[in-house]
């Protein structure tokens, strides 16, 4: 009876021993801290800025457009994450688009924007190519008077003039587009992201010139074409902006003008040569009065 109640003892005092050696499980490994606070953190300090910016289309980054993955951290979409920067309220541990070059704000901008509409040809467009950055023409914020896209007329004109000073000087000419009276804006013509025509100009009808979305019975197709209108285009011609000439022509003269490409030219069996001086009495489109094109007839008489 004794060896039994020994044996006993011994197990007990062995598992007592066996579940004394039994290592603890490890603890959980700690969530490490997130380097995003949300925009409502943003808000706290900066809530001119936040409120403003509740109003503009960029807003939706916040909770309505879900697919850019900045639910509820629209501001750290272009500022990057913010926690380091919540804690030092340092501006050195934010980063502020404002303060670097044209290329890295393109870059910023375009984490979202590229391939959409109104971007085509941005990489590829002459304000990309002189250093214009997205934000010298968009007010990201949009704080006080100041809008992300103006939309009136005088606003997107004064906006463009304020780098194209020139230009805007061309539309002082007694002959001009009627942009000074208000009637047009430069987005009319020109695509500031960028097109794929020359000077960006807007297209027509995939790739046509824009001056055809206005002056849509100068296009055709004719059944005898002017070659320039085909393969010049309008500023063959034409100054787009504004000429001391009618027309906004640019020579002063018409028979000047076609006398460019139709002085000297050999005639049809014959050694003589066509395209000499006209009368003084009248220019060249008294008789040829289809210069844009011609449905009937090959000379463009009529």
């Amino acid at each position: 009876m004794r060896s039994i109640n020994r044996a006993v003892l011994v197990f007990a005092l062995l598992g007592v021993a066996a579940r004394a050696q039994v290592t603890p499980p490890p603890a959980a490994p700690a969530v490490p801290a997130s380097p995003y606070v949300g925009s409502e953190v943003c808000g706290t300090c900066h809530e001119d800025i936040a409120k403003a910016f509740g109003k503009t289309p960029h807003h939706i980054a916040d909770g309505t457009d879900k697919k850019r993955g900045f639910d509820g951290r629209a501001c750290e979409s272009c500022h990057g994450p913010g926690a380091k920067h919540a804690a030092s309220a340092d501006a050195a541990d934010i980063r502020n688009p404002g303060k670097l070059g044209a290329a890295a704000i393109d870059r910023i901008c375009l984490t979202c924007h590229v391939n959409q509409p109104t971007q085509i040809g941005r990489l590829q467009s002459s304000h990309a190519k002189d250093q214009v950055a997205c934000t010298t023409c968009h007010t990201i914020h949009a704080t006080g008077s100041e809008v992300l896209v103006v939309r009136k007329t005088d606003a997107i004109n004064k906006q463009c003039e304020g780098c194209h000073l020139t230009v805007a000087a061309q539309f002082q000419q007694p002959f001009h587009h009627k942009l000074p009276e208000g009637a047009m804006n430069c987005v009319d013509c020109h695509n500031p992201h960028g097109s794929m025509r020359q000077a960006m100009t807007q297209s027509f009808g995939a790739n046509e010139p824009g001056c055809l979305n206005c002056h849509g019975d100068k296009r055709g197709p004719f059944t005898f074409e002017h070659g320039p209108v085909r393969f010049g285009g309008c500023s063959t011609c034409h100054v787009a902006h504004g000429s001391a000439n009618p027309r906004m022509l640019d020579r002063p003269q018409v028979q000047q003008l076609c006398l460019e490409c139709h002085s000297n030219l050999p005639a049809v069996n014959s050694t003589r040569t066509i395209g000499v001086v006209p009368p003084a009495f009248h220019n060249c489109t008294v008789c040829h009065q289809k210069i844009h094109g011609s449905y009937v007839d090959r000379n463009l008489l009529k």
